[in-house]
């Protein structure tokens, strides 16, 4: 079914990021309007949606989980062709929406659909299970990939991550004493998670304006 969308940033931007949430986390929970707001800051147009599982939430109240990874996969797919092909898309997502959107960019991007991958807090595993790795397609990946993770985010570590095979295609933008959302511990880095998502937002502004706009269709 079609999906609703929030946008934010200019509408004439040359760069779109399509943003989906987490795995428990609205499309205007607090961490997703203060993200969209500083990236829309530094002219970047930032489109988000809900996965069909969330939107219920809002009729229903239940709280049901995620579906598979397979029907997200198709469902963000579908996200893509109701917004078209204007400008230059690059997928993103908070946690489980960067994964999902971490496994369809490499094809979204041979059919000239996007130009990029941002993951915010990968969850490069599941807390507790550091054999349970997610990160077999990463060592592959094609897409031009930026990755901004809290040095202690407890889906994948500064120190745990420092040991992983990764695609050389990826980058990842490291913030100091952040957690899988960002936040530092103030008393012992003296920063704040505004610094971060400014930090974020300056960094993502500079990585998409390299990125290669897909040819016209």
């Amino acid at each position: 079914m079609p999906h609703d969308f929030l946008a934010t940033g200019p509408e004439d931007a040359k760069i779109t990021i399509v943003l989906a949430h987490g795995a428990g986390g609205a499309m205007d929970m607090t961490w997703m309007e203060n993200m969209s707001s500083a990236l829309a800051d530094k002219g970047l147009r930032v489109v988000r949606f809900e996965f069909d599982y969330m939107a219920a939430r809002r009729s229903t109240g239940k709280r049901s989980p995620p579906p598979r990874a397979e029907l997200l996969k198709q469902e963000y797919e579908a996200v893509i062709d109701e917004l078209g092909s204007q400008g230059t898309f690059v997928i993103a997502g908070k946690s489980m929406g960067g994964r999902v959107a971490s496994m369809i960019a490499d094809q979204l991007r041979d059919m000239d659909k996007i130009s990029g991958l941002l993951c915010f807090g990968y969850p490069f595993r599941p807390i507790g299970k550091p054999q349970s790795l997610r990160t077999a397609h990463l060592e592959e990946m094609k897409t031009p990939t930026l990755i901004c993770q809290g040095t202690r985010d407890l889906f994948g570590s500064q120190e745990e991550v420092s040991g992983f095979k990764l695609s050389n295609m990826i980058e990842i933008l490291w913030l100091e004493d952040g957690d899988h959302g960002f936040q530092p511990r103030k008393a012992i880095s003296g920063l704040t998670i505004a610094e971060h998502v400014i930090t974020v937002a300056n960094h993502v502004s500079t990585w998409t304006a390299a990125l290669r706009k897909p040819p016209p269709p």
